[in-house]
């Protein structure tokens, strides 16, 4: 997307949106993520508006928080990075100094997918690549009532295997198309699902998978989780699943849309699966600026300075074979 318009300063310290941020998370009632702990995978996802965009440029403050966020979790699947990856290697640095980085080339809107995890804790396996459909292969990324073909992804889907203890997974992060909320638009957003949910499937069932054990992560646009939504249907038509978020809160500051997701197979990280929800941030940060200037002037700050996303969380048991 563009990049958001630079808001009126304000002046913020760091280290009390931290711990404000903090509070939100041990205090909240609904917003608990669990602490990082042996024997746990703790993923999440985060689109990063813009992030590393010339015209929209954080400030130290701003990265401070980000890395922050990110350091909660074991590993984390990342949208919107941008050609310039100057701002993701500066969260990186304020990470502890066990913690990776791997991105892809850039694709559409000039956004890379990346990868940001604890080394101590999570091992990068050997398999790392984008999804794309073999041209051959587009005829059969077909929806009923839609006729246009499929033309391949705007960014191809970026699949890397890793390894918590006895639970080895390929974590497929996508940011799929939007456009616009037209009919056109909304069926080329539902093949990139379909799509994206066939290669998971046709990946579980095949003897030469790197691993079977498939989530899908990241940003799907997809506005209603639930049976009937055109996007919905079209990602879980192969059989992956969404589970209920323990939040039941919209993906999105200011909004109840769920353009972010996880999804996998009921029988494979569906077994390890044990919780998920959303951590919205934009309801601990900037509080004095809530309170001195309202609503409007807030959601633009924050939208500039953190994102325009919350954090999608998951939690999964890493004992034993998957």
């Amino acid at each position: 997307m563009p990049p958001f318009p630079r808001p009126d300063p304000f002046d913020y310290d760091p280290a009390e949106e931290i711990a404000a941020l903090e509070q939100w998370r041990q205090e909240q009632p609904g917003r608990a993520i669990p602490q990082r702990q042996p024997e746990k995978l703790l993923l999440a996802s985060w689109n990063i508006a813009n992030l590393g965009d010339p015209g929209q440029q954080r400030d130290p403050r701003d990265l401070d928080i980000m890395a922050s966020l990110i350091g909660w979790f074991d590993l984390v699947a990342l949208q919107e990075v941008k050609q310039d990856t100057t701002a993701l290697q500066q969260i990186r640095a304020r990470l502890p100094s066990s913690w990776r980085a791997i991105f892809t080339d850039k694709g559409g809107n000039n956004e890379r997918l990346a990868f940001l995890y604890d080394s101590d804790a999570v091992e990068l396996l050997e398999l790392a690549g984008e999804i794309a459909v073999p041209p051959a292969s587009a005829r059969y990324i077909r929806l009923p009532g839609i006729d246009r073909k499929f033309d391949g992804f705007d960014r191809n889907p970026y699949a890397v295997a890793f390894r918590r203890e006895g639970l080895r997974l390929t974590i497929a992060n996508a940011h799929l198309y939007y456009g616009s909320s037209s009919t056109y638009h909304e069926n080329r957003r539902a093949l990139e699902n379909y799509a994206l949910g066939r290669w998971a499937d046709l990946n579980r069932k095949s003897q030469f998978a790197y691993t079977r054990n498939v989530i899908v992560i990241g940003d799907l646009n997809m506005p209603k989780a639930e049976p009937g939504d055109l996007v919905f249907e079209a990602l879980t038509r192969r059989g992956l699943f969404i589970p209920k978020h323990q939040t039941r809160i919209g993906t999105t500051t200011g909004g109840d849309t769920h353009y972010d997701q996880i999804a996998f197979f009921p029988g494979q990280a569906g077994a390890a699966f044990q919780t998920s929800g959303v951590f919205d941030f934009d309801g601990a940060v900037f509080s004095h600026l809530w309170e001195q200037e309202g609503r409007t002037r807030f959601d633009a700050f924050v939208r500039y300075h953190l994102s325009d996303h919350r954090l999608l969380w998951a939690q999964f048991d890493a004992t034993g074979p998957q």
